[in-house]
């Protein structure tokens, strides 16, 4: 397999952990639903941090989380769709396609280093 892959699966499984931990926690404390409901949420979301120590190695947190944003956002929407029942409207789609350009790590637009901004040195 290659780096590339496992890391686009990394973020494919942390996403599904994030947003199901969190999906079973919402269950829990908002509908009122089991204890051990909210447990699993918890043991999954668990999970959901561990799984970026998994990546390869050269790659620090920061870029890491930085890519796993984007994808988070196209996750919820779909998760929100399929799982909960509500279609993304246009405006969540047309934020969901712009968020992930704007921020995207290395690029000279972004570089806010020396601005004070929290860096990795």
């Amino acid at each position: 397999m290659t780096p590339i892959t496992r890391s686009i699966l990394l973020f494919l499984a942390a996403g599904v952990c994030e947003i199901g931990g969190g999906y079973l926690m919402w269950l829990w404390l908002r509908n009122g639903r089991g204890v051990l409901l909210g447990m699993l949420g918890g043991l999954i979301l668990f999970v959901y941090g561990y799984l970026p120590t998994l990546q390869p190695e050269g790659v620090d947190f920061g870029r890491v989380y930085a890519a796993y944003g984007g994808l988070f956002v196209v996750l919820s929407l779909l998760w929100g769709w399929w799982i909960d029942g509500h279609r993304p409207d246009g405006a969540s789609i047309s934020i969901a396609t712009r968020l992930p350009r704007r921020g995207a790590p290395g690029s000279s637009s972004n570089d806010r280093r020396g601005s004070g901004a929290i860096s990795s040195r």
